[in-house]
């Protein structure tokens, strides 16, 4: 229509017209103000448009009708958009608002700091835990444990730790772990600490009474005998007495074997109580890389003879072989000693005996040492009473090689753990087959 009109200005002046031309002339300044006014409203929408964007206002909307067809379609595409924006919005509002709940009221203390101490986030069970109201800082945490704070600001992502703590009328044993991730290029630190007091204090009369019901038991094997043989020494003594003649050849070989008898149990317990002190004298571990397959071959070369003498295949599979550990070798020997030694003693009556020991790298990237024996299992009553001092399923044994093995490998920051292979008989009752020793470094 522009066009148009401009065509028909210049046409009305090859006329001679002066009034036509002037009337067209305006006619032409309103067309284009028309068109600066319609690129104008344009240019606004979509300034208002971003800027709802940008400041994550949603609350606008455009108008579609009265606009034109190609101004209704536009303003319908913003009014949708920012609708969507606005679903968003709330849908991340709900999420926030649910996580936030979520760690607020989880019964597992957790703090989020930078590495200068400025905490972001503590939630309700770190207040109850520390008895504050607020933390700002890590540091605001020294009046309560200086121990604490250090250990926080020191964290490495990954790894966990036990404290204690000693408060004026309480005691917290606390299990620290945490991560540490990155947002908008700030190093945040999220750490979980968690009171295990009461569950320190539960396993540990758990496992005393185990010890001492281990302890006790053995106690009274020597003591029961000799208290019935000093009693019956007590009344032979007094028939003599009373009889008041010697006691006869009889009588006195009578008397000497009650004696080597009480000697016997005597020397048995005092030996008991030096095992038990032994337990208690592990000596400091010293540490060193060293590569498995050479500890394994040292083994292999230690029980030789016996293995070939009792016709027990015994083989050792290392993947890689280059595995190397960090640990003190003779005291790894040792541990593994005591296995091998239980796996051949448990296939005493195997058709088939073989022993299989297997190293590898377990799926989360530790070194793990398996004994595996085809031997006669261990039962599933019997299985978590094996690692207790002095409770031993053989005649002659003295129940403190896996107690042993357990204290080393806790001092090698590992584990060790046993299973068996569980057979249900047709008269319903359980049978083990096969033994699995696990070390994991």
């Amino acid at each position: 229509m522009l066009t148009a009109t401009i065509f028909l200005f210049f046409y009305t002046l090859t006329l001679e017209y002066f009034i036509t031309p002037f009337l067209v002339a305006l006619i032409i300044i309103f067309q284009v103000y028309l068109i600066f006014k319609y690129l104008d409203k344009t240019n606004r929408d979509l300034s208002s448009f971003l800027e709802s964007i940008r400041f994550s206002e949603f609350t606008r909307s455009f108008k579609i009708e009265g606009m034109g067809s190609s101004f209704d379609e536009l303003n319908k595409a913003f009014n949708d958009v920012i609708q969507d924006f606005q679903k968003v919005r709330s849908e991340k509002e709900e999420q926030y608002q649910y996580f936030q709940n979520l760690v607020r009221n989880i019964d597992v203390s957790i703090i989020t700091y930078q590495r200068d101490g400025t905490v972001d986030m503590v939630n309700n069970a770190f207040k109850k835990l520390f008895q504050i109201n607020s933390v700002k800082n890590i540091h605001d945490l020294n009046s309560m444990s200086p121990k604490l704070v250090d250990t926080l600001i020191k964290f490495e992502p990954g790894k966990s730790c036990l404290m204690k703590i000693q408060e004026e009328d309480d005691i917290l044993q606390l299990a620290i772990s945490g991560t540490e991730f990155k947002i908008l290029n700030k190093s945040i630190i999220l750490v979980t600490i968690k009171n295990i007091q009461s569950v320190l204090e539960d396993q540990e009369t758990e496992s005393w009474q185990k010890l001492i019901r281990v302890l006790t038991h053995e106690i009274m094997n020597s003591i029961t005998p000799i208290s019935s043989i000093t009693s019956t020494l007590d009344l032979m003594l007094k028939d003599a007495q009373n009889r008041k003649t010697p006691p006869d050849k009889e009588s006195i070989e009578e008397v000497q074997m009650a004696i080597k008898t009480i000697n016997k149990r005597s020397n048995g317990l005092l030996h008991f109580v030096d095992t038990y002190r032994n337990l208690t004298k592990i000596p400091t571990p010293n540490f060193k890389i060293a590569k498995v397959k050479e500890v394994l071959d040292d083994i292999k070369l230690l029980f030789h003879e016996e293995i070939k003498a009792k016709n027990i295949d015994y083989v050792v599979s290392i993947e890689p072989e280059s595995i190397e550990f960090h640990a003190d070798t003779k005291l790894i020997e040792q541990v593994l000693i005591n296995l091998i030694k239980n796996a051949i003693h448990a296939l005493e009556n195997s058709e088939i005996p073989m022993i299989h020991v297997k190293t590898y790298y377990n799926k989360r990237g530790r070194v793990t040492i398996q004994v595996i024996d085809n031997g006669q299992g261990i039962l599933k009553e019997v299985l978590d009473k094996i690692f207790i001092p002095f409770f031993t399923t053989k005649p002659k044994g003295s129940g403190i090689g896996l107690s042993l093995s357990k204290q080393i490998m806790r001092l090698h920051g590992g584990s060790i753990t046993a299973k068996s292979e569980i057979e249900n008989l047709p008269d319903g009752q359980d049978k083990a087959k096969g033994t699995t020793f696990t070390l994991t470094f």
